[in-house]
């Protein structure tokens, strides 16, 4: 008899489901090394042109499926790959090596190719790790097609299974079916990866970063994954099981209920209302959005536009992606963040040097205002859209009166420009500034002047207040929402915006967590704005309590000393007062 084993990695698509396992395998046997002849190298060189030619093929035909069944964003992911396949600096290195170590070319190029994996797979910026895996994805492609194999895909499964695999590359999940792959887990991955945002798309439960799963599995062994709670469990007992089925049931009864409360507002039982907007990234997030309750859109993160392509947006691909996500939402409103490239997010075709601190240099505001080409490109566009509907404007990353002040000059220029052409836009459109670097939240006194609104960045703000790198797993126990000296900063925010009569809202991750949403409403924050699936959750949260009980509470945690403390203390306070709610459990 099997014994269950239990697996914790990191959640990446809510949902719980049981099934046979189907190990996936992706990877090519390490290539065999044999010396060849001189005159043997431009022979190689053409098997390398025809099978980089196959695999370019197999991209474009792969994107061609993928933006028919799901569409165009969801098919720009491939982009990146087609630019490996382009990639100069790698092709003229093999060719190098291949002149110099006369060996087959499908060695060399392993070999190369394993080299740059490695190079990204090791940098600190998450969003460069995850740029591996379309490295280690195209490099597989093009082995398999110089040694003449065929590439096995998810694409013609015959039954329903789990699918376990060391990493899941964008094209194999864009491949899948829901109806076959129920739920799949890897050893590799981040929150921010393909994988994961094409399981949420898909909808399917997965767990990522479980390290040496797949070598640990067997084909067709029993598994239950819990993506919730980012739990993989293998040859569950008939306990665990029924456990797991009755945590199903109830969490689906659970779900259904909450969205009893779509069309009702997130007030609190003495009458308190607070605003309970979504985040986006791409105009078809809006539906999931409506579906479960929103109030418009609280963060339209519109750098995903940037991503994973070979040229610029023009101003008229972004004008009809900001009317459309307008029009849908109206009469509630859209913030749109400009922007927020740098960091970990850069554009493919843009050469930026390499820095030591990303996250602490050209990205934000910095590289707006130092590419005004680009952003009055994207200025015009949403004065263009502000005719169809409520929006407004966001600026990233902002530490300073200065850069809010000079975004605000380029912003009126763009106004002029438009006026002078008699191009029509709404001249009142509202204006804000995330509040995500201390210095900012320090002096939000003095940044009043310029904004109608603040939005509070609590992902980079903590990080940046705590000094910790939020996905170094090495300090990862130190990011803490609730450390007092966050708890502190929110609250010197909230205040000094309300005394000058400008409204606050949040839109980083304590917005989306029923403790720390009910500490920010507590506090006193105008908006709540997190992802479609957690809606309905904050709004029960905050509908099964009063705004007396929530003051009460955050003036006792303002004595704590400890997050932990603080957290506790107000998880106890909801299970007394939020029946139903499904909470972890304290820390």
């Amino acid at each position: 008899m099997m014994l269950e084993k239990r697996f914790k990695g990191i959640p990446a698509s809510p949902g719980i489901v049981k099934g046979k396992v189907f190990l996936f395998n992706t990877d090519v046997d390490q290539v065999v090394a044999r010396h060849i002849k001189k005159d043997d190298i431009p022979q190689e060189i053409s098997r390398l042109e025809n099978a980089l030619i196959q695999t370019r093929k197999e991209i474009l035909d792969l994107q061609g499926r993928i933006s028919k069944g799901m569409g165009r964003e969801h098919a720009d992911i491939f982009n990146a790959q087609l630019l490996v396949v382009e990639d100069r600096a790698l092709i003229e290195e093999v060719i190098k090596r291949l002149e110099s170590e006369r060996k087959n070319i499908e060695y060399i190029f392993q070999q190369v190719s394993q080299k740059y994996v490695k190079v990204f797979a090791e940098m600190e910026d998450e969003y460069l790790r995850e740029r591996a895996s379309d490295l280690r994805d195209v490099a597989h492609r093009v082995i398999h097609n110089l040694l003449g194999k065929k590439r096995d895909d998810l694409a013609h499964l015959k039954k329903e299974v789990i699918v376990i695999a060391n990493d899941l590359s964008p094209s194999d999940t864009a491949l899948m079916h829901k109806e076959k792959v129920i739920g799949f887990a890897t050893d590799i991955g981040g929150r921010t990866s393909h994988t994961a945002i094409m399981a949420r798309s898909l909808e399917i439960p997965a767990v990522v970063g479980l390290r040496d799963l797949s070598g640990k599995i067997l084909p067709d062994t029993t598994v239950i994954i819990d993506g919730t709670a980012g739990i993989v469990i293998a040859n569950p007992t008939r306990e665990t099981i029924s456990n797991y089925s009755k945590e199903k049931t109830k969490l689906e009864v659970f779900e259904e209920k909450l969205l009893e409360l779509k069309k009702l507002p997130a007030e609190t039982n003495d009458g308190h209302r607070v605003a309970l907007a979504g985040n986006i990234e791409l105009p078809e997030d809006v539906s999931g959005i409506i579906q479960h309750g929103a109030e418009g859109i609280g963060l339209y993160r519109t750098e995903f536009m940037y991503l994973n392509r070979t040229d610029l947006p023009d101003e008229e691909e972004h004008f009809n992606a900001y009317k459309t996500v307008v029009e849908k939402v109206y009469p509630h409103s859209v913030i749109i963040r400009t922007m927020d490239l740098g960091g970990d997010k850069f554009m493919s075709h843009i050469q930026v040097p390499r820095e030591m601190n990303p996250y602490l240099g050209w990205r934000g505001i910095r590289f707006s205002l130092a590419r005004l080409d680009i952003f009055k490109v994207q200025f015009r566009a949403i004065l263009r859209a502000s005719m169809y509907g409520n929006l407004k404007i966001m600026y990233p990353m902002i530490s300073g009166l200065k850069e809010l002040k000079k975004a605000n000059e380029v912003l009126a220029g763009v106004k002029q420009d438009l006026k002078a052409k008699k191009i029509a836009f709404k001249d009142d459109i509202e204006v804000g500034a995330m509040i995500e670097v201390p210095s900012a939240g320090l002096i939000t006194d003095l940044l009043v002047e310029e904004v109608d609104f603040f939005s509070i960045g609590t992902n980079d703000l903590i990080q940046y207040l705590l000094a910790i790198d939020r996905v170094n797993e090495k300090v990862a126990y130190l990011y803490e929402p609730t450390h007092p000296a966050v708890i502190r900063m929110l609250k010197h925010i909230i205040d000094a915006a309300h005394k000058a009569g400008v409204w606050v809202g949040m839109c980083g991750e304590m917005a989306g967590d029923p403790i720390t949403a009910l500490i920010n409403v507590g506090l006193g924050i105008d908006e709540l704005s997190t992802s479609a699936i957690v809606i309905p959750e904050i709004k029960k949260a905050i509908r099964s309590v009063s705004m007396k009980q929530l003051k009460k509470i955050t003036a006792e945690i303002m004595d704590y000393k400890d997050g932990r403390q603080i957290y506790n203390h107000v998880h106890k306070f909801i299970r007394r007062n939020v029946p139903g709610l499904m909470l972890t459990e304290g820390r």
